[in-house]
């Protein structure tokens, strides 16, 4: 193989692999992400269409991979694997149950397609790595995934919710984002009942019903959410905090 040919059999791996990473990416981000140029991308989806990859060209947005066409499992490298496990020992301290349930169950998968060398490695790596937050492992909530369901299909969440003040109150929300500070998790959310953006912490919401009812998205994005929130003077996103 020529010398010159090496990096861009690299890099036409790299962008296959981006491809299935996200649903749509243009070819500024393919550009951005390999430090090429725009006419190399347009080369490189040639080249992996040729071979015959069934790239699928949506005019003004991007490239994506036709729905439904397997690849071949990845091969991960050593320091990707040991990334890996060191996102699993991380991720299982979270305090949301079905967030941790969920990633083992996922990071599982991964894992079968690992090399047995690696697969011995990153079993020894996870017994050498402690997160010592969250000492005892406890877990305080059990909606984060709920809640991601509802967050990306727009509908409506009934909560009883229990307010940092003790006080009882149900609500139906429209659920806008998610973060997490201090170990827990908190739902950016239009509250219905007050006519306005709250933050709830997931671990004080006693009951929560997913609505079959969608609502219409709101036409704001996070950065801009938090913006508002600095020009109110408020010393962090977490205020209002019901």
């Amino acid at each position: 193989m020529n010398e010159k040919e090496k990096p861009r059999l690299s890099r036409l791996t790299a962008v296959l692999t981006q491809l299935q990473s996200k649903r749509i990416l243009t070819a500024r981000e393919i550009a951005e992400k390999h430090n090429v140029s725009i006419r190399t991308v347009y080369r490189d989806i040639r080249t992996l269409e040729s071979s015959g990859i069934p790239i699928v060209t949506e005019e003004g947005k991007g490239y994506s991979i036709m729905q439904g066409f397997n690849l071949p499992p990845v091969m991960f490298t050593e320091n990707e694997a040991n990334a890996l496990i060191t996102a699993e020992q991380l991720i299982l301290k979270n305090k949301d149950k079905s967030f941790t349930e969920q990633y083992e169950s996922a990071v599982s998968k991964i894992k079968s397609i690992l090399r047995h060398s690696q697969k011995d490695k990153i079993e020894f790596l996870s017994e050498r790595i402690v997160f010592r937050y969250n000492a005892e492992n406890q877990k305080t909530s059990n909606y984060l995934m709920t809640v991601q369901s509802a967050v990306t299909g727009f509908k409506l969440i009934d909560i009883e919710y229990q307010s940092l003040q003790d006080e009882n109150t149900k609500r139906t929300i429209e659920p806008f984002a998610l973060y997490s500070t201090q170990e827990n998790w908190l739902l950016i959310a239009n509250c219905r009942l007050r006519n306005d953006f709250r933050v709830f912490r997931l671990d004080r919401i006693r009951k929560l019903i997913v609505q079959n009812q969608h609502f219409e998205p709101h036409k704001i994005t996070l950065q801009e959410y938090f913006e508002k929130c600095r020009e109110k003077c408020f010393t962090t996103p977490d205020i209002p905090l019901s």
